[in-house]
């Protein structure tokens, strides 16, 4: 198990370095590069999201049905067409079409991904294996976005063609890694497994209330913050704190530089507590980030102020995404049936995408032109994340809230198991 739990993360790390290519990029290369226009390059931004809004209900059941692995190979495979499509694209037609199979392939590989690392460890373990792939995503969409940065050449679109290619390659070799990979399984998945995909799937899960619950409270936590980075407190903090554009990319440096270095000494302060509340203390974190952002913005500071403290903010929101990486994704799994990990899994990720999608649409003409209401409104929203953790956290089992009560228990009673053998069952 050990060395299946590494081979998924290395590939999970390899697949997030491919994307670091050309992410930061895409909009530029359609635009400007291909000469298509900013209007086509909004549409294939878009048909990207929307792709995989579509295949997210799918996928949940495939991944239960069929296992992880067949899903994300066929994931990968798709990935890497459309990221060779769009390297080669020179028409309106290629690029959406290549935007279609390359957000339709990376949407199904992180929900497919999540349920092998449940699959290959218990909740002991899980908190730890959900911040590892955080962590290496993190550390391969940065290096990745490094790497491209140096290749990459306005004025040459080979360039770009060498950024897809390279990416359509890690997807090839996640897909490679994944076929070396034993999967344990569950032992409890063996009879479950087919009943679960008889139907009846969606229905279960929207009857979960806490998992409903943790579906809201993903979607505030994904709007106010992930939906927020590169359209509404960019726009903001250009618009209002007349930071430079060179500046946001400080400012984004600086949310990975935080949650590369503090990830494993927060995991420690995380493992030990409720989950509900520490997700409760990063909608505190990140509403003092969004006061900060407001002084950047409205304060009466010099310049350089006001861009300390909007690199500050990002900063924060690093803090914020470093306590939740351990705690929300290992949450989904523990609440989950073990005969629909995938759905839950798949759900999860499509309330993502969801606020990822309009989020920006929100939150990019807010930031730009409503400055004042643009603070007020992510600051109470993130008040709401702490209101909605805290409730959260009445609808959980004591171990579904801290996994680590679990652990301690399973060591008294190991310490004890000589006298009690006679009752055992």
């Amino acid at each position: 198990m050990g060395a299946a739990m590494r081979r998924i993360q290395a590939g999970s790390a390899l697949s997030a370095f491919g994307l670091g290519f050309t992410v930061p990029y895409l909009y530029v290369y359609v635009a400007q590069v291909r000469d298509l226009g900013a209007s086509t390059a909004g549409i294939v931004l878009a048909v990207f999201a929307m792709a995989a809004l579509v295949v997210l209900p799918f996928s949940g059941r495939a991944i239960d049905r069929r296992g992880p692995v067949p899903v994300l190979l066929v994931a990968a495979v798709l990935a890497s067409l459309g990221a060779l499509g769009m390297g080669l694209s020179e028409s309106v037609p290629a690029a959406v079409g290549s935007a279609a199979l390359l957000g339709a392939g990376t949407a199904v590989m992180q929900p497919a991904l999540a349920t092998m690392i449940v699959w290959c460890s218990d909740p002991a373990t899980r908190t730890r294996s959900f911040a590892m792939q955080f962590f290496l995503q993190n550390l391969g969409l940065g290096v990745g976005g490094l790497i491209g940065g140096q290749l990459v050449d306005e004025s040459r679109p080979d360039s770009f063609l060498l950024l897809f290619s390279i990416e359509a390659v890690m997807f090839l070799v996640l897909a490679g890694i994944v076929l070396t990979v034993r999967m344990p399984g569950s032992p409890a998945l063996q009879g479950t497994r087919p009943a679960a995909a008889k139907g009846g799937g969606v229905r279960a899960l929207l009857g979960h209330k806490a998992m409903v619950q943790l579906c809201v409270l993903g979607f505030v936590l994904f709007f106010a913050c992930y939906g927020q980075f590169e359209s509404g407190l960019a726009a903001y903090g250009t618009e209002a704190a007349g930071i430079q554009p060179s500046t946001l990319g400080i400012a984004l440096a600086a949310n990975t530089a935080v949650i590369v270095v503090a990830q494993f000494v927060v995991l420690r302060f995380v493992e030990r507590r409720r989950r509900s509340r520490v997700i409760a203390a990063v909608g505190l974190i990140w509403a003092v980030a969004w006061v900060i952002a407001g002084y950047a913005g409205l304060g009466h500071g010099s310049q350089t102020m006001a861009t300390a403290a909007f690199i500050s903010t990002y900063a924060l929101f690093g803090l914020g995404e470093a306590m939740l990486s351990p705690t929300v994704a290992p949450l989904v799994a523990d609440l989950a049936p073990e005969s629909a990990v995938g759905q839950y899994n798949s759900a999860f990720a499509l309330v993502k995408q969801l606020a990822l999608a309009v989020g920006p649409a929100v939150g990019g003409p807010m930031g730009a032109s409503l400055h004042g209401p643009y603070i007020v409104t992510f600051v109470l929203f993130s008040l709401g994340i702490t209101y909605l953790a805290l409730r959260l956290g009445k609808q959980l089992t004591p171990v579904q809230d801290q996994p680590s009560l679990a652990t301690r228990s399973s060591r008294v009673v190991a310490q004890h198991v000589p006298e009690k053998e006679s009752v055992s069952v």
